[in-house]
């Protein structure tokens, strides 16, 4: 059955992955979560109703050490860290509906109820688990998956762990989740993320243990009676306390968050989610073992994941431990907020790796922002101030040329070419649209010489000129909101229009929309020109 025919609902649904909060947040951070911005501002901006996710997750081991080792409970480490996110999240314009934590009581209740329903089902059964044990990646593995006796994730030494587990029957899914795949070839992007998704379905499925009795930082097992059940059916008595694996916990937080089993109305209003954004590395836990546990309580699958690539330094990936990991808060004090978003959208094609520097900041900066649009905007202005006195002329069409014509069929083709684009989440490729446009508009202004218009008294021509470029520039305004929502809203501004560009009538994207006689408010440029440097 394919995807679109599970359920009818009236909200767009995306979600970030929750970030653990381990650390601090850094630029991989930033770049999924201002990507899962910038569709839902987008989809915002369309007359969607939109509910956007972000949160951290904060059980596990990793987060009791950390805690012991700085002197704090876990949850004061997690509390102080989250902080750290949600400031970034704001600096950076992040406009999310609803920030989940998985220390509240809203999300361990329906970890506990959907772990009884999953026991229920048959799916939970009590048995011993050894294995080669990474604690940073929170992760068993078997012997033949290690490499060279280290953890493939991220190459650290493994501890050989043998413990009392329940353990989820991920094996009985396996090929409903190949099949499904198959049927729905589009639910897992890119194209290779998905293949390898395929090669993972094609090879054995162990089933998953998903509790701890070494670690006591997290949701306990709800209470399953006296006995419960082995793998075979056999009754058992727990000789432990068990606490929930921290990615069988995190996991659910994509259905606590909108009420599953406290808010039917709320919960379809919103499920099946429309996107899950993560990052490559934890796409198995989404594109596997998530599908696999709403399929054994019945839920309907997410319609797409998407598994973005990584922020590389020099060609590395970055790591506090290498000491090559670059703080957004920097790029930001350097180029300022839009800049950054822009950068990261435009210079790296989603769902591929691609690498950040301050000389390709740099360059980003000083060509496409300060020279091209800024620049565009800025003399736009200035002409309008000294030839109509700031004000919007009207535009004639018995004086327009056929060279008008094509570039106001050209800025509505633009607005056109987003709506695919955007869907796919090929940002990088929206951007490339947009900025065709404000090259085209540049490049219109050369051609029809205003400057020429005004000095030989050609002043209908001229109004048509300027009236068009000025509606290119609203246009630009509306197209650039999601991406550099500041810069987008200076722009609407410095046209003399007023609202805020979050709450317009689809009228908006209509062309010959700006009124005439609007008195334009010319400001100072919205990329200053900056020192360059060689490294900050």
């Amino acid at each position: 059955m394919s995807v679109e025919t599970l359920y009818k609902k009236s909200t767009y649904y995306i979600t970030t992955p929750l970030y653990y909060v381990n650390d601090v947040p850094h630029i991989g951070h930033a770049y999924c979560t201002i990507a899962a911005d910038v569709v839902a501002r987008y989809k915002r901006l369309r007359g969607n109703k939109v509910h956007f996710l972000t949160g951290t997750d904060e059980h596990g081991q990793k987060i009791e050490k950390a805690a012991e080792t700085s002197g704090e409970t876990p949850k004061q480490l997690a509390d102080r860290v989250v902080e750290r996110f949600k400031g970034l999240w704001q600096t950076l314009n992040i406009s999310y509906d609803d920030f989940i934590r998985t220390t509240e009581e809203r999300h361990a209740s329906v970890v506990a109820q959907f772990f009884k329903l999953v026991y229920n089902k048959g799916d939970i059964y009590l048995g011993e688990y050894e294995g080669w044990y990474c604690q940073p990646c929170e992760t068993y593995y078997s012997e033949t998956q290690l490499v060279n006796k280290k953890c493939p994730g991220c190459k650290r030494e493994v501890a050989l762990l043998k413990e009392e587990s329940y353990f989820f029957r991920l094996s009985r899914y396996q090929e409903l989740l190949l099949k499904y795949i198959q049927d729905n070839p589009q639910w897992i992007l890119p194209e290779f993320r998905k293949n390898e998704i395929l090669g993972m379905l094609r090879e054995p499925l162990s089933d998953l243990s998903i509790t701890r009795t070494s670690c006591q930082w997290g949701i306990p097992v709800p209470d399953l009676g006296a006995q419960v059940h082995d793998k075979d059916g056999n009754w058992l008595t727990p000789k432990k306390t068990h606490y929930i694996y921290v990615w069988f916990d995190a996991l659910l937080n994509y259905i606590s968050a909108i009420n599953y089993l406290s808010d039917a109305g709320g919960f379809l209003e919103r499920w099946p989610v429309d996107v899950h954004l993560v990052g490559k590395d934890i796409i198995k836990f989404h594109a596997i073992i998530w599908p696999a546990m709403l399929l054994s309580v019945g839920i309907p699958l997410p319609k797409l994941i998407y598994g973005h690539g990584f922020i590389l330094a020099d060609g590395e990936k970055m790591s506090k431990s290498k000491g090559n990991a670059i703080d957004p808060q920097a790029i930001i004090e350097r180029f300022g907020v839009d800049a950054l978003r822009f950068f990261l959208m435009r210079e790296i094609s989603f769902g591929q790796d691609g690498s950040i520097s301050w000389q390709a900041l740099e360059n980003r900066y000083q060509s496409n922002l300060a020279n091209d649009l800024g620049n565009l905007l800025h003399r736009s202005l200035a002409m309008l101030e000294k030839y109509f006195q700031g004000k919007v002329p009207a535009s004639d069409e018995s004086h327009c040329q056929p060279v008008d014509s094509a570039f106001s069929q050209f800025a509505v083709a633009t607005v056109e070419a987003l709506e695919p684009l955007v869907q796919q989440f090929k940002l990088h490729l929206a951007l490339d649209e947009i900025w065709k446009l404000v090259s085209r508009a540049n490049r219109y202004v050369d051609e029809r010489a205003p400057w020429t218009l005004f000095k030989h008294g050609k002043t209908d021509e001229l109004a048509v000129v300027m009236y068009n470029v000025l509606e290119a520039l609203r246009f630009l305004a509306l197209l650039l909101s999601p991406f550099m929502p500041t810069t987008a809203q200076r722009m609407w501004e410095a046209l003399g229009l007023t609202g805020s560009l979050t709450d317009i009538k689809k009228t908006s994207w209509e062309w010959g929309k700006l009124p005439v006689g609007t008195q334009v408010q010319k400001g100072e440029p919205i990329f200053p020109k900056i020192e360059l440097a060689t490294a900050v």
